[in-house]
């Protein structure tokens, strides 16, 4: 039987995974708001639909991945409003949870399953497959949908009710906003030590200061190229000011993080809103009054 997923959202992550699930032969149908994010996936064979219903029609199964609440909103009140059969709804952005939660009350409510799947991992990491999967909700749904999220990511755990992802996604996301900034931190102290950034890359990785952000963010630090991004600053700041008032309901102290906004707010005031997180090593460099690396 062919397998059939429509994926909502074609973006950096949303693309990425598109392509993968492509190649792992199912049978992909995309939407996106944006007509050159379009283009580019039909260019890579992927069937281009007129909009979310449209893809709901064929395909079973749907996976999401949206820059703003307001988008998922009208996605599920569209596919509710729809008449279809039962879809599964594979929900992967990073939202309040209250976002999460309304949408899958409103999808319930026209007898469709919605799962609550946040991701770990980059832009770079899905490129490579290399995502895990915070999967949340009806556990047999999930158990079903083990070749899917095979066709995208090395792993995907099951935990539990709907909007567990979304908060192990918070605890995650708060330790790679601290381990990011950690990481530029360190390589501007050994820049201005008059260290080379390479050599410091290379080194950092082999001994226990190393981190999964490290290995990913250093070596664009040491280039100073924060192009293409694999998280934007703006889209970062959207994460992160979700984990700020998660923790503050739940009166929960984060210091460390609270103490990491004020520069990733920095890089979006000095033009780096597009750029990838790595960037707030620039913002570090001027501080530190070095140059960028060339």
């Amino acid at each position: 039987m062919e397998q059939v997923v429509g994926v909502i959202g074609l973006g950096i992550m949303g693309g990425a995974m598109a392509r993968n699930l492509r190649a792992a032969g199912w049978r992909v149908l995309g939407f996106d708001t944006d007509p050159g994010r379009c283009a580019a996936l039909a260019a890579d064979g992927i069937e281009i639909g007129a909009d979310a219903v449209a893809l709901a029609r064929e395909a079973p199964v749907l996976l999401t991945s949206l820059p703003k609440p307001e988008a998922l909103h009208a996605t599920a009140a569209a596919l509710a409003g729809a008449g279809l059969p039962p879809r599964t709804l594979v929900e992967t952005s990073t939202f309040a949870l209250a976002d999460k939660l309304a949408a899958e009350a409103v999808l319930r409510g026209a007898g469709h399953v919605a799962l609550d799947c946040p991701l770990s991992g980059t832009g770079a990491q899905a490129v490579e497959r290399d995502l895990i999967v915070y999967a949340s909700g009806d556990s047999a749904a999930i158990a079903g949908l083990g070749p899917f999220f095979a066709g995208f990511a090395k792993a995907a755990h099951d935990l539990g009710a709907y909007g567990n992802g979304t908060r192990m996604k918070y605890v995650a996301n708060l330790l790679v906003a601290i381990h990011n900034l950690a990481s530029a931190e360190a390589m501007v102290l050994a820049r201005k030590a008059g260290l080379d950034p390479h050599q410091v890359v290379g080194l950092v990785q082999g001994g226990a200061g190393n981190s999964r952000v490290f290995e990913l963010r250093a070596p664009m630090m040491a280039e100073g190229v924060y192009e293409p991004p694999t998280m934007r600053v703006s889209m970062w700041q959207k994460d992160m000011a979700v984990i700020g008032e998660f923790a503050a309901a739940l009166g929960c102290p984060v210091p460390l993080f609270q103490a990491s906004q004020p520069y990733y707010a920095a890089a979006m005031a000095q033009g780096l809103a597009g750029a990838d997180t790595a960037a707030v090593h620039a913002v570090l460099e001027r501080m530190a009054g070095l140059p960028p690396p060339v």
